[in-house]
């Protein structure tokens, strides 16, 4: 097949919501779609021992949270389809900003009880200042919730979207009888024993056909066509180009848990989504059909394998074809790498890849060579844009509850760090280590993780510190710095970089130590000089 038919077979996409609405069930029911799994998993289930697939870190499991991304590739009606699946809990929120600069679309799920949410704002407004393309499935129909019109009117309120129903529900909670499909015209008649079979439609081109009523009943019948009619008057028809231009969201409605409405949503998928996507780098646009190699790593994982204690860096490939064993300069530090065994993925399972094209992701073996951010190529120097880096808000001291394990204490807290979950600090007057972290709950998930991964215990004790700020000086000759290195000794500190760390107790010292030391400047991330090091 040909360089440009595998570009536009790739249909590469984020699934965002709010904590529990059903992200990772719709992920598993995409997968029993493709033919990717035989038996979708109960996320919830704690009778069911077979976990969700996306969900493989063993905290996972137990949390029935997704604690971080989780990409999983698979071939649907000769499509490519790679789905990243993304935390929902805003303490892991990181992980999810990161993933959206490696998607060309976005399916965000919304609780047809709960409707728009908190965290569902936060993520639809990183889409929206993007422009990525965003299709709407509101799920859990089997339950009571919020009417049809109000949901789709919280959505444009709330998340300041324009949208158009692709489907519509016949009834809802215990009245539910059934979606109709907008996009194919079809009639999809719901049957709660259906959780791991594949419902097919009826064909309904004409909904004023008496067959309706057989189908559904005289009431539900009367009211889908009245509610029909109102949705041709108030909502525009779809146009492929406003929805890929991120002006107009496609709303589907089903139930994953239940396997319904998800067929219709990935079949409306393959044909309107977009192909990969030309990103910006800061020299100039990189276009997928570019015949040189192009690609950023935009998430590290330790231990994907724990039996090896390896570590995989996430590369997005943006142009050209990814070739195994091929030299590729990594633009940070200037040097040529080879990667025999790069790995495309199933969730935690592997398969080593000869060639990957533009929208893969492609995970390579590292032995600390790479940072989030970095960029690969054929030779030219070029540096992309928008990966995001942010300031921790919560500190606290990190010590070793077990003298005998050191060595893996300090090996896990290294390999952690370079996921980007949290920030390690050594304070300098006395070398104790602090982490720094979005959440609070990702403290849990490192002392979880350092235990059942390196077999290492820690304890953590509070600390008062309001921000970390970078420090750089116009001047590291003059006495203004000099003065604000004695003054200021207690609180600074070395991140793993070695770069230097003001840690202050609150929002006045910043700005008292600002007035007092004009030429000390104070950045609240540490990526403001991280591509001219």
């Amino acid at each position: 097949m040909s360089f440009l038919k595998e570009i536009q077979r790739r249909r590469t996409f984020g699934i965002i919501s709010h904590p529990d609405a059903g992200k990772t069930t719709l992920t598993e029911k995409l997968l029993l779609f493709g033919g990717a799994i035989q038996e979708a998993g109960a996320v919830k289930s704690n009778k069911i021992k077979k976990g969700a697939t996306s969900d493989f870190m063993e905290i996972e499991r137990q949390r029935g949270i997704s604690v971080a991304t989780s990409v999983l590739a698979f071939e649907y009606k000769n499509k490519k389809i790679n789905i990243l699946d993304t935390p929902g809990h805003k303490d892991f929120a990181e992980d999810t900003f990161r993933t959206l600069t490696a998607v060309d679309s976005v399916i965000v799920v919304i609780d047809v009880a709960k409707g728009v949410e908190e965290q569902t704002e936060k993520l639809v407004e990183v889409c929206r200042m993007r422009n990525i393309p965003m299709i709407v499935f509101i799920n859990k129909l089997d339950r009571e919730g919020k009417d049809a019109f109000d949901l789709m009117d919280e959505v444009e309120q709330k998340l300041n979207l324009r949208v158009t129903p692709l489907s519509f529900p016949i009834g809802m909670g215990y009245d539910f009888k059934g979606i109709y499909n907008i996009w194919d015209k079809k009639l999809n008649l719901f049957s709660p024993d259906q959780k791991q079979k594949v419902s097919s439609g009826v064909e309904f081109t004409d909904l004023n056909s008496a067959e309706l009523e057989k189908y559904v009943g005289e009431k539900s019948a009367k009211r889908l066509r009245d509610e029909l009619e109102l949705c041709y008057e108030v909502y525009p028809d779809f146009n492929r180009d406003e929805y890929l231009n991120g002006d107009l969201q496609p709303v589907f409605f089903g139930s994953a848990l239940n396997n319904f409405g998800v067929k219709e949503l990935l079949e409306c998928f393959i044909e309107i989504a977009p192909t990969p996507l030309p990103k910006k780098a800061e020299e100039r646009n990189i276009h997928p059909e570019e015949k040189e190699f192009t690609g950023f790593v935009f998430k590290i994982h330790a231990n994907m394998d724990p039996n090896h204690r390896d570590r995989l860096a996430f590369i997005k490939i943006v142009s050209g074809v990814f070739k195994r064993n091929a030299p590729y300069l990594h633009v940070r530090l200037n040097k040529k790498l080879k990667f025999s065994s790069p790995n495309t993925f199933f969730a935690e399972k592997k398969e080593i890849i000869d060639e990957s094209y533009p929208g893969d992701i492609v995970g390579l073996h590292d032995t600390g060579n790479f940072k989030i951010g970095d960029t690969l190529t054929q030779g030219e120097q070029i540096n992309f844009k928008g990966i995001p880096s942010f300031s921790p808000e919560h500190f606290r001291y990190i010590n070793n509850a077990d003298p005998l394990k050191s060595k893996q204490l300090f090996k896990g807290i290294d390999q952690l760090m370079d996921e980007g979950v949290a920030q390690l600090f050594t304070l300098d007057y006395n070398g104790r280590k602090i982490i720094g972290t979005v959440g609070a709950l990702q403290y849990e998930v490192i002392q979880h993780r350092l235990e059942h991964e390196y077999g290492a215990k820690c304890s953590y004790e509070n600390i008062n510190i309001h921000k970390a700020c970078w420090v750089h000086p116009e001047d590291d000759k003059n006495e203004e710095f000099k003065e604000f290195l004695r003054v200021k000794q207690r609180y600074l500190a070395r991140d793993k970089q070695n770069q230097l760390v003001f840690l202050a107790d609150s929002a006045f010292t910043i700005q008292m130590t600002q007035q007092k030391y004009p030429s000390v400047k104070l950045h609240f991330t540490s990526e403001y000089d991280s591509t001219k090091k």
